[in-house]
């Protein structure tokens, strides 16, 4: 297992199981069989709808709560001061927890900015509080992140952004670097390249295939080695225990300079989840159940 230092201090495992697009019946299966593999490492949202899945997974999992680092975000349609403290009440209640070791926000909501730091200033509140370790943001470009910092006390200690071999993303890499800020990456084995329709899967990536046979491993591996081996969390998502296990066995084996540069080299420019600038409360807004 490999762990980061955040920028407060905290300690994260670098590699967590992800549970977007996880339908809640599957969800604490799920959760069962990371926790059981080794995963240390959950990551959910309130947007997702299977936090209290989340929770039930780690209560059955027999794994102690103080053993698990639990990361979950505050949707678009909870920004605001009280709202967002409301937000991190209707969480925290959904995954059984009285502290949450992460706390984001999902978007930078850019056309209603003003929400975005309201509710960036009571995550501030929650962690002097100690109901939460660790804040952060989640697909926020170098421009929000300014805006962010410049309005705002508390840098965050994470950026979770959509980043796999086929969009790395680098400006924002850079950003986050630059202010100390670890980057995170979601769909961090290409998945996103799957089912978004016409474009290029990166598990048959001939480079990747290349690297992995070399190694006897997976495109997938392959993958998760070169994000960790970069310094970055990643959070794949899978439902599947061997693939679950799988994810996990990444840590027996290190890419060469050179193979690192070869999957450097696949980044397209092509985003495959929202614009971020694009995303406002017409669009995606919608209402987080209170239970």
């Amino acid at each position: 297992m490999i762990d980061i230092t955040l920028n407060n201090g905290i300690v994260m495992p670098a590699l967590g199981l992800g549970v977007f697009q996880t339908p809640p019946e599957e969800t604490t299966a799920a959760v069962v069989s990371a926790l059981g593999t080794g995963y240390r490492h959950i990551d959910t949202a309130a947007a997702y709808g299977n936090e209290r899945e989340v929770g039930r997974g780690i209560v059955e999992s027999g794994v102690p709560r103080d053993e698990i680092f639990v990361e979950t975000k505050v949707w678009i349609s909870d920004y605001g001061y009280d709202e967002t403290l409301h937000a991190f009440d209707k969480s925290a209640g959904k995954l059984g927890v009285d502290q949450i070791d992460l706390l984001i926000l999902h978007q930078a909501l850019p056309g209603e900015f003003q929400k975005t730091v309201d509710a960036y200033t009571a995550l501030e509140r929650l962690l002097a509080d100690g109901r939460v370790r660790a804040i952060g943001v989640s697909n926020f470009m170098r421009s929000h992140l300014d805006a962010l910092i410049e309005q705002t006390t508390v840098v965050p200690a994470i950026n979770q952004i959509e980043l796999h071999p086929y969009f790395s993303q680098p400006d924002v890499q850079a950003a986050d670097a630059e202010r100390g800020i670890v980057t995170q990456a979601w769909s961090p084995i290409g998945g996103i390249t799957s089912y978004r329709g016409g474009g290029k899967s990166a598990f048959e990536e001939p480079v990747l295939l290349d690297i992995a046979a070399r190694f006897d491993k997976s495109a997938a591996q392959v993958m998760l080695r070169w994000g960790l081996q970069h310094g970055r969390s990643v959070i794949p998502k899978s439902t599947k225990p061997e693939r679950i296990a799988e994810n996990f066995d990444v840590f027996d084996f290190e890419l060469t300079a050179e193979q690192m540069g070869a999957i450097d080299a696949l980044d397209t420019g092509v985003r495959g989840g929202p614009e971020p600038e694009a995303v406002t409360l017409e669009a995606f807004g919608r209402e987080i159940p209170e239970a």
